[in-house]
C-alpha cells in the first residue's frame, strides 16, 4: 500500500517505534490550580528513547482557556506540531499544549490528540500527580 504522507524518520530508522497505548484512567490537567482538561479517553504514547507522554482528545481541553500560538515544531516520525497557550488561575502559560493535527501516515492515530508540558502544568492520572519532568529523550 502506498502512503500519501510517509514519515521520513521511519524510512531512515525502520526499527524506531511510536506506539499508542489506551489508558483506562482519568487524566486531569490543571494550570494555576484550575482544571483545563479532563479525559477518560487518554492514551500513553511510547516512543523509542523517550519518556512516556500522555495525550487526550483536544476536544477534552477547555477551549475557552487556550489560544493557538505561532509556534510549530517538527518530528520526523510524527510530523508538525501546533501549540496553544493556557490562560488559567490568573496566569498565561505559553506553549503549554501541543497536538499533531495532520501527522504522518504512520502516526495518524494521534490526529487531534493534545499533550501537555508536565513541567508547565499539573497532570494527574487517577488523582495521582504525574512527574513534572517534561517530555524528552531518555539517557
Amino acid at each position: 500500500m502506498t502512503q500519501a504522507n510517509p514519515a521520513p524518520g521511519f524510512q531512515k530508522h525502520p526499527d524506531y517505534e511510536v506506539k499508542l497505548v489506551p489508558m483506562d484512567q482519568e487524566l486531569v490537567v490543571k494550570a494555576g490550580g484550575q482544571v483545563i482538561a479532563r479525559s477518560n479517553r487518554a492514551v500513553e504514547l511510547r516512543e523509542t528513547k523517550h519518556r512516556p507522554v500522555w495525550y487526550m482528545p483536544l476536544e477534552d481541553v477547555d477551549a475557552a482557556l487556550i489560544t493557538p500560538t505561532e509556534t510549530s515544531t517538527f518530528c520526523p516520525f510524527k510530523g508538525y506540531a501546533s501549540y496553544w497557550s493556557v490562560a488559567a488561575g490568573g496566569t498565561v502559560i505559553e506553549d503549554a499544549i501541543w497536538a499533531y493535527m495532520e501527522p504522518f501516515d504512520e502516526c495518524l492515530e494521534i490526529t487531534g490528540y493534545a499533550s501537555f508540558y508536565t513541567n508547565k502544568v499539573d497532570l494527574y492520572i487517577n488523582g495521582e500527580a504525574a512527574s513534572k519532568e517534561g517530555p524528552g529523550w531518555t539517557s
